[in-house]
């Protein structure tokens, strides 16, 4: 009994909601764009901040921020910030992207910034959920469960849902690469043909046959 509890825990932590937190470093006058894979309707939050010994933070640790969508479409923008916030919620399938652009500084200094990116599930604010309820601990919790199961199941669908779609564009990448292909062995057999015909014709003309 332990052990499928423990088989289910280990599946449910593999197929948890996207948490992205990291530290990354980016040095004055260029740029670094992280990506990640949102479904549809999907809640998103994400939080930045340039880290500084000296408070407020110079003009040389000042960032700029966009955070796009699939299609180009913007969610976030901050221009000459040290941090900020963004949450939305998703409205199409795909790989959303995060930029951050560094000022540009002489000489130039290597900003450490901290990021953290939350979806799905873990986006969700709990302690704001318990406060406005009053309900006990095990009752969050046991929200936070249904919330992850239901997001594991709509996940399964996101998933076979691009599975289906890889197979289809596959099927389609095949089926004209035998079009292509029947087409180029006709053409070099038709070349082929042309030049037997004008050897033939040529040595003829000269009596050579």
């Amino acid at each position: 009994m332990w052990r499928f509890r423990s088989i289910i825990v280990v599946m449910m932590i593999s197929w948890s909601p996207l948490v992205r937190a990291m530290r990354f470093d980016l040095r004055s006058g260029t740029s670094k764009c992280i990506t990640e894979d949102i479904k549809s309707s999907a809640m998103t939050v994400g939080k930045y901040n340039v880290i500084s010994d000296v408070q407020p933070a110079p003009g040389s640790h000042k960032i700029t921020i966009r955070v796009t969508s699939p299609y180009g479409n913007n969610y976030h923008y901050a221009d000459h910030v040290d941090s900020g916030t963004f949450a939305f919620t998703a409205a199409e399938s795909g790989d959303y992207m995060a930029c951050y652009w560094a000022v540009d500084h002489k000489p130039p200094v290597a900003l450490s910034i901290e990021f953290d990116w939350k979806s799905g599930v873990a986006a969700k604010d709990w302690s704001k959920v318990a406060k406005k309820g009053q309900v006990q601990v095990m009752e969050v919790e046991l929200k936070k469960l249904l919330d992850s199961v239901t997001s594991i199941h709509e996940e399964m669908f996101y998933l076979r849902e691009r599975e289906e779609q890889m197979q289809a564009l596959n099927r389609s990448t095949n089926a004209k690469m035998a079009t292509f292909s029947f087409l180029s062995l006709l053409v070099c057999l038709s070349v082929a043909g042309l030049q037997l015909w004008h050897l033939k014709t040529f040595f003829e003309r000269k009596k050579l046959l």
